[in-house]
């Protein structure tokens, strides 16, 4: 059976052997912004490539903008993350870089020194939509010389949900600790249940509640000098957490096959009500909410543990990859007009409630009204991201470091869950990547 890690070929072979293709799709489809006046077209290039189903919200910001604005349209584009990423990378070296672009913050950081990307201070200074963000939400895109080359493009709100009438079924309270949810684990087992659903076929992305264990385990205090060289990745407080891992999948808390499955079937595993608890993020409420579990299911930041280093009530609620913009576009000034009035629709009163209309939190500081009767998973993913006593990261684990890092420590958790890397060489592989 393939290992997530099998699955998953790096380095210099696989950038030789695809930077052909890719700079052809990136020369053909991203827009070069300079020489005549444009039509004032612009391409929104995103990290899925069907928008429409797969990040909704996007889809009808882009439709509600492109009916209001007939002179100044919108190309919604997509294709898969590490596609994405390469494209991206590659249409910069080219000079080709689309207008507006999701990317990791990593690659952001990369392009803003190379001077790729726009700052977007005056933009967000006019009609004050400065003041809309909270200080984090924007910071976190901000370089050192104080170039705002980025803006949040969704919130990530990330835990396990879970189906109360399934764990009210076999008597399981819903876990606090760890030692709660290794109990709740060998329970479920036994009884036939598939505890928690994970899916890591062309998907290893998907351990974002152990990604929040990890902030546990002191993370966020460690990372900087991890990534200076000064500090390992593979300390003993991170091994204690990939011992954990190991602890859940030697009870059998995920299912038989996790390695073969994606993420989408993991998903409707849980909305199936075949398994307890969904690993997953506010982008899944929608979908729960209209399936037979959604008026049972609840949601959860993750347990704390009691050998876990600093703050334990810890809930993921940070702001995601950046939305970010071509140099290139300020060199016509249709394009640039297109540009300035999509960011200032998208993160408008209005714009922010065509996320909360399909499950998104806002990331700028608007209050939506959302009615628990109608959205009680999505109201339930609000709670949680703002209970009472709990802080949340300044960013997710895998948005500070490079992308092969990232990819790395997805791989590096799937190993553990899956038996083909022991607790040391998780640790070591993410530790390798750093070089």
């Amino acid at each position: 059976m393939a290992t997530p890690r099998a699955r998953k070929p790096r380095g210099r072979l696989l950038i030789m052997a695809t930077a052909t293709s890719l700079l052809a799709t990136a020369c053909g489809s991203a827009t070069n912004t300079g020489g005549a006046a444009s039509d004032g077209v612009i391409t929104l290039s995103m990290h899925n490539p069907d928008s429409r189903t797969q990040d909704p919200a996007t889809w009808q910001l882009v439709e509600e903008f492109n009916s209001r604005h007939p002179d100044l349209k919108i190309r919604l584009e997509g294709q898969p993350v590490e596609q994405h990423e390469q494209r991206m990378t590659i249409a910069a070296q080219s000079d080709t870089l689309p207008e507006i672009f999701w990317v990791y913050d990593s690659l952001a950081k990369t392009m803003v020194k190379d001077g790729d990307l726009l700052d977007l201070t005056p933009i967000l200074q006019e009609k004050n939509l400065e003041a809309k963000f909270s200080l984090s939400m924007l910071a976190a895109f901000r370089s050192g010389d104080g170039i705002q080359y980025g803006v949040p493009y969704q919130a990530l709100v990330t835990g396990f949900y879970y189906n109360k009438a399934l764990l009210d079924e076999h008597g399981i309270a819903l876990p606090e600790t760890f030692d709660e949810l290794l109990a709740a684990v060998k329970k479920l087992k036994a009884e036939g249940v598939v505890p928690i659903a994970q899916g890591a076929n062309s998907s290893a992305f998907s351990v974002w509640a152990f990604l929040t264990m990890l902030d546990r385990f002191g993370y966020e205090q460690k990372y900087p000098a991890i990534l200076a060289g000064n500090a390992r990745y593979d300390n003993p407080d991170f091994l204690r957490l990939y011992g954990h891992v190991r602890e859940l999948a030697e009870a059998g808390a995920f299912p038989e096959n996790m390695t073969t499955q994606t993420y989408a079937q993991a998903v409707a595993s849980y909305t199936a009500g075949k398994a307890a608890f969904l690993d997953a993020g506010v982008w899944e409420a929608a979908k729960i909410e209209k399936s037979g579990v959604g008026r049972s299911t609840g949601f959860w930041a993750g347990p704390t543990f009691a050998d876990g280093v600093g703050e334990q009530k810890l809930v993921m609620n940070v702001p995601s990859a950046p939305f970010v913009v071509s140099a290139k576009v300020k060199e016509d000034k249709k394009k640039y007009a297109a540009v300035k009035a999509f960011i200032q629709f998208y993160y408008s009163d209005e714009g922010q409630q065509i996320l909360v209309d399909n499950a998104q939190p806002p990331v700028t500081t608007y209050r939506p009204q959302v009615d628990p009767r109608k959205h009680p998973v999505f109201t339930a993913v609000l709670d949680e991201a703002a209970k009472p006593g709990w802080k949340s990261p300044a960013a997710q684990p895998d948005l500070v470091v490079s992308a092969a890092t990232a990819s790395a420590m997805y791989d590096s958790f799937y190993g553990v869950m899956s038996g083909s890397l022991s607790p040391q060489e998780a640790a070591r592989s993410v530790q390798k990547s750093l070089k």
